[in-house]
């Protein structure tokens, strides 16, 4: 039986992650280790809170005496490192949080691994692997033409993607260094069931339904490719399973969208499906996000060659898929926007 270490498995990908592995696999035990900060919520994990292959410890994955008395009691194979701040508006307002999470996090959990893991110089316990979950946001923004590559030069250009970007780099510093075994992987943007409503399309539904104004950056016409998160989970599957050491893998959906239009796709879907009422007179531009990147586009090509994985969900399945789950869902809704969320996003979307 492999254990699988998930941080931030209580978060909006790593409980999917979390939640598909134990469905997929019956040989598997998954240790969660998660801060529960704002955006972590063990209510997405209710559906395993008794499973016997599931267990979860709140600790913060900068703890270094706690996360090591994790690596002491459990015989660890896999460490898949979702942990992370992911909010770039939060990250321009306080990055020293993002550098501690994000990078020295990253950089006690690749100590620990190492120190349990090697057996001697350059050599480690047959078939362990550290996934570090990263995000296509470190290679900076791209013209109206061009996708990111595996070997696009880092270009981050906020505080939460250099934070990102830095601890890419210790990960393959130690792969470099070390001969540590780790894959990088670097998703666009992620949708689908428990994101918590600071995200664009969660906020969308929200407000929505709640015939609130939503929030536009600048123009709204910033382009981002989206990805269902259950093919994101299938893709971080098959690179801890068959992912070459020392790689990176980019993983894309093919499903490039300016924001403005999704804005206008879930509008009419709540118009023609759930309140006539809405519309789009509920839009309200407000000022652009500081050093807003305007477009992002993966080629996904190495892993799908590499590894046979293909984003399978169209996205206008997905964007249905995803607004049935929040409309079937409405009281964890509520639930995790009674939080700091409120106040927060209050504040900062009535500066015009």
């Amino acid at each position: 039986m492999k254990t699988h270490l998930v941080t931030g498995g209580a978060g909006f990908i790593g409980s999917n992650f979390i939640l598909y592995m134990l469905s997929k696999y019956k040989n598997i035990k998954i240790i969660n280790v998660d801060k529960l900060t704002y955006a972590g919520n063990l209510e997405n994990l209710n559906n395993i809170k008794d499973d016997p292959r599931y267990i979860f410890i709140q600790v913060d994955i900068c703890d270094k005496e706690k996360m090591e008395c994790i690596f002491k009691n459990h015989s660890i194979d896999y460490i898949v490192n979702f942990a992370a701040e992911s909010h770039v508006d939060r990250s321009i307002s306080d990055p020293q949080i993002f550098a501690e999470v994000n990078v020295l996090g990253t950089l006690n959990l690749l100590e620990l691994a190492k120190k349990y893991w090697q057996t001697n110089e350059d050599e480690y316990i047959d078939e362990v692997k550290f996934i570090q979950v990263s995000t296509d946001e470190v290679y900076g923004t791209l013209g109206e033409t061009g996708y990111f590559t595996e070997t696009t030069p880092l270009d981050p250009h906020s505080p939460y993607s250099s934070s990102k970007a830095s601890a890419d780099l210790f990960v393959k510093a130690y792969f470099d260094t070390y001969n540590f075994p780790m894959n990088i992987t670097r998703c666009s943007n992620n949708y689908g069931p428990f994101q918590f409503p600071e995200k664009l399309i969660p906020l969308m539904i929200n407000n929505i339904l709640n015939h609130k104004s939503l929030p536009v950056y600048g123009d709204g016409m910033q382009v981002r490719d989206w990805l269902y998160v259950e093919d994101h989970c299938k893709a971080i599957d098959m690179v801890i399973d068959k992912g070459v050491i020392g790689e990176i893998y980019n993983i894309g959906g093919h499903n490039e969208k300016y924001n403005i239009q999704i804005i206008k796709d879930i509008i009419y879907y709540i118009k023609q499906n759930v309140d006539d009422k809405v519309g789009e007179h509920l839009i309200t531009h407000v000022r652009d996000r500081k050093g807003h990147d305007r477009r992002y586009g993966i080629d996904p090509s190495k892993i799908k060659n590499d590894l046979g994985w293909w984003p399978e969900t169209p996205f206008e399945e997905g964007i249905k898929r995803t607004i049935k789950w929040y409309l079937e869902n409405k009281e964890w809704m509520k639930n995790v926007t009674n939080g700091e969320y409120k106040n927060y996003y209050q504040k900062m979307y009535e500066e015009k």
